[in-house]
């Protein structure tokens, strides 16, 4: 392995890094195209210095690149502070806050039930008779909070 690599010198750098490219395509994630980028980088460094290093050097400056390459990609088009596109997906309560709806049962004990969206809620607030107009103003303890709306 080691008189291959010294056989095909930079370009074998550039060779293996387009076909680890080129798996990435295959096992898509991001991930191998850092490492075929830093290959092939490795053997344009090597093709451009004028002066001709041992492989050992050579396999040094690639596992700088592919250390370094993923960090700056991440930091650059991976961020962990992408906003979420619908963050109340799948939070159906809290997509509710904010919903104005009639009493069709009064509250009654500070519990009482809401038709909103085609779906019946368990709803906790002030006393309240049928008829009331009601704004949800949160969402808690797996119950619609509501509140008198005011006109």
């Amino acid at each position: 392995m080691i008189q291959m690599a010294e056989y095909l010198g930079e370009w074998g750098w550039v060779v293996v890094g387009f076909i680890v490219m080129m798996l990435e395509i295959l096992l898509p994630g991001i991930f191998l195209i850092w490492f075929g980028i830093a290959a092939v980088a490795t053997g344009f460094i090597f093709m451009l210095l004028p002066l001709t290093l041992e492989w050992q050097w050579q396999l040094a400056v690639f596992l700088v690149l592919a250390i370094l390459f993923p960090v700056i990609g991440h930091r650059f088009l991976g961020s962990s502070s992408r906003e979420v596109p619908l963050p109340l997906l799948n939070r159906r309560g809290e997509q509710m806050v904010g919903l104005r709806g009639t009493l069709v049962e009064p509250i009654v004990n500070g519990q009482g039930h809401l038709r909103l969206s085609g779906s019946l809620w368990r709803i906790t607030g002030p006393e309240l008779p049928v008829g009331t107009k009601v704004i949800v103003v949160a969402f808690e303890d797996n119950m619609l909070v509501v509140a008198a709306e005011i006109e």
